[in-house]
């Protein structure tokens, strides 16, 4: 029985696996194809690789490389101000007896179960009135109204987990609560400060309905950048998988440069869960 279910455990992850490389392994044949490879039938598996694709969408008339400036800026400055607010607003909710605590902690919650589609338009007409659309400060502002409550209520667990002898070891120094929450929370919490630093940042380079709406050609990130390969007469399928997988290197980078630190932040709360059982 036990080797029938690693069998059964080995098939199920090698499908699992399967269904998440299939389609950016075709994104990155068809991006190494010519427009008319792509357009064969039945679809051509062996073919001639090129890379001209790569070089029309960082050199061509269609460059996305200011478009990828644009997407560091905004996804860059929301992740730094989202992790500077959330990291204190998380430990008092975390610690401190505050008045309103678990309304408040339920009001951050439930921000997460507004539509967003429902308020482009208010947000558009705000930053209309200030002037502030096709801005990154407007942009950046709108990205943060949905990245801080994340990220306060993940960091919260993480926080919670953390035991409190610790921080009133510190307290009984005479450290204040600043000192406690830098020398001795943050480095407890550094893989779950990871994980909400590279799911606020994923989501902040990743978001397209916002961008198309409040920016322009200001600001315009690379996920509005790959509708200059679709129009009404035809799709340019390689240009638009290479801007795609160019769209893709800095978040996979990312990721692996940040991988012990994501698993890591990932199972402490299981472990610590299966601790106290």
């Amino acid at each position: 029985m036990k080797v029938l279910r690693s069998w059964i455990l080995l098939g199920v992850s090698v499908l699992t696996v399967l269904v998440w490389v299939f389609p950016v392994a075709w994104g990155l044949l068809t991006s190494l194809k010519t427009e008319r490879d792509v357009l064969a039938y039945p679809p051509e598996i062996i073919f001639e690789p090129t890379a001209v694709n790569y070089y029309d969408v960082f050199f061509g008339g269609a460059s996305i490389v200011p478009n990828l400036v644009s997407s560091v800026i905004v996804s860059g400055l929301t992740t730094v101000l989202t992790m500077l607010f959330a990291i204190p607003a998380a430990y008092a909710l975390a610690r401190l007896e505050l008045p309103f605590k678990r309304a408040t902690g339920f009001w951050v919650l439930a921000t997460q179960m507004l539509p967003p589609v429902g308020l482009v338009i208010p947000y558009f007409l705000l930053l209309r009135k200030v002037g502030w659309t096709d801005t990154y400060q407007g942009l950046v502002l709108v990205y943060l109204t949905f990245a801080l409550p994340f990220a306060i209520w993940l960091l919260v667990s993480y926080f919670e987990e953390i035991p409190r002898e610790m921080e009133e070891a510190a307290l009984l120094d005479r450290a204040g609560r600043l000192r406690a929450l830098w020398h001795v929370i943050l480095p407890q919490a550094k893989g779950g400060i990871a994980v909400t630093l590279i799911f606020v940042f994923l989501n902040s380079w990743n978001e397209f309905l916002f961008a198309v709406v409040l920016g322009g050609n200001t600001v315009r990130t690379v996920t509005v950048a790959m509708f200059n390969f679709i129009s009404l007469e035809q799709t340019q399928w390689a240009r638009l998988a290479a801007a795609a997988m160019v769209g893709m290197a800095p978040v996979i980078v990312l990721g692996l440069l940040a991988q012990k630190h994501i698993v890591k932040g990932l199972t402490v709360g299981a472990v610590k869960g299966g601790g106290r059982r």
